[in-house]
């Protein structure tokens, strides 16, 4: 057993003085904003790396620099408003979003108790905790999704219009699963608190006692801060920019910002819920009777473990394209929430057998069913269907023709339908026929 600095979180957190709670709220800010600064540079170069190119490696060593000339250009470009906007809301939306991001951090534990250089204060590298605190984080990545909506609402325009109503799709979606993959988590550790979680790990990360779970986390948390592949309501070929297409200089920033703070703030749940927190990884915890599991030490596997998922982020996105709208909700509805729902049901009914000790191994049987299930799903939900036509006039080899203007709007064809010949320079049916004709008959000749 390791040996560790025991001290409980919630009584130190409560003994804490008004100027350490300043101390450890103005840290965290500081983190978040050097953590964006730093995510850019490292997204930048490591997708050069993925595309063969150099990236950013001018300003400063291996082009570290170049985010803070970044954010600079950002602070001084011309801040213009859209005349068609909702003013006030137009203002307060990128301010939502940023907000709610600052807000997530407070819970998360990034070390246990230490001492405080220069004074006589012990207290945990923890804002705050309390025993709801996952569905606190819950809640604010919840109202984040306000700004995005108001910010595209309030801008007057159709594509950000379109990107606001697509973001709250997306996020009632893979909220239900990211919050389904969270309940076998908060029963092996009797708890919501994120210090009690952090704690219930000591001898085993949940990632191993609950996989399935933790897959189906890192999927949702991708969908729920709107990156690649899964960055619909910012998708350039569609919607120009989305959501912020008509912002501009700071308040674009605002967003930009609270897309990757977003970014560090599921990776840290994950972290924490998954990845043992701020322990060491094995054998580092086995050194030195478990001295590398106290003092500053912790905070170091805390980042490590962080920007590891920060890696996976950036990965994926240099991978994989970008989902089409009605693949993303057939991914969520259809593959994420069953596999979540069935997941829950199955691990509830092994812990009851196991707490009531019928059937010792029946966890470990259900877990095996739950996980082979869960492969099942994915693979009929991805897999082509080879035996029915994916476009209606498949099977005939012929296309239904649409009027594209009906409605007032142009819509594009779906599957299996195609748009009428153009009536551009003579480009009619007949004129078409005649033309293929002729040139048929060259073609012939020649």
């Amino acid at each position: 057993m390791m040996a560790l600095e025991v001290i409980p979180v919630s009584d130190t957190l409560a003994g804490d003085s008004i100027w350490v709670v300043l101390i450890k709220a103005v840290a965290i800010l500081v983190f978040l904003l050097l953590s964006v600064l730093f995510a850019v540079w490292f997204e930048r170069r490591v997708i050069a790396r993925f595309q063969e190119r150099r990236g950013p490696n001018m300003h400063g060593p291996f082009g570290l620099m170049q985010s803070l000339g970044d954010a600079l250009k950002l602070l001084f470009k011309e801040d213009v408003t859209v005349a068609a906007a909702d003013k006030v809301l137009y203002l307060v939306a990128p301010v939502i979003s940023v907000g709610a991001a600052f807000l997530t951090f407070a819970v998360i534990p990034m070390g246990p108790a230490v001492h405080i250089p220069f004074t006589h204060d012990v207290t945990p590298l923890q804002l705050t905790d309390f025993p709801v605190a996952m569905l606190y984080i819950l809640a604010c990545a919840a109202l984040g999704v306000y700004g995005i909506v108001l910010g595209g609402w309030a801008s007057g325009s159709t594509y950000p219009l379109m990107g606001a109503v697509r973001s709250t799709a997306q996020v009632i979606s893979y909220e239900l699963a990211m919050g389904l993959s969270l309940v076998t988590v908060f029963l092996m550790s009797h708890s919501m608190s994120m210090g009690d979680i952090v704690a219930s790990q000591e001898h085993r990360w949940w990632i191993v006692s609950v996989f399935p779970a933790f897959l189906l986390y890192v999927i949702s948390m991708i969908g729920e801060t709107n990156r690649l592949p899964f960055d619909l309501p910012e998708a350039e070929g569609e919607l120009v920019a989305g959501y912020f297409t008509e912002y501009s200089s700071m308040k674009f920033a605002w967003f930009f910002l609270a897309e990757y703070i977003n970014m560090i703030n599921v990776s840290a749940v994950a972290t924490t819920l998954f990845l043992g927190g701020w322990r060491a990884p094995w054998p580092l915890s086995l050194v030195g009777d478990g001295v590398l599991n106290t003092g500053w030490w912790p905070l170091l596997w805390f980042l490590a473990k962080v920007w590891m998922l920060m890696f996976f982020f950036v990965w994926v996105r240099g991978t994989l394209l970008r989902f089409r709208y009605d693949q993303f909700m057939k991914l969520g509805w259809k593959i994420l929430i069953p596999a979540g729902l069935v997941w829950v049901v199955l691990w509830g009914g092994a812990q009851v057998a196991s707490d009531a000790g019928v059937l010792p191994g029946m966890r470990q049987v259900l877990i095996g069913i739950a996980v082979v299930l869960a492969i099942a799903a994915l693979i009929t939900g991805l897999w082509p269907n080879k035996d029915v036509p994916s476009k209606p006039g498949a099977a005939t080899g012929t296309l239904r023709e649409i009027d594209a203007f009906a409605g007032g709007f142009p819509v594009p064809p779906k599957p299996g339908e195609k748009l009428p010949p153009s009536r551009r320079s003579g480009h009619t049916v007949a004129g078409s026929a005649r033309r293929g004709h002729s040139t048929g008959g060259a073609d012939g000749a020649a």
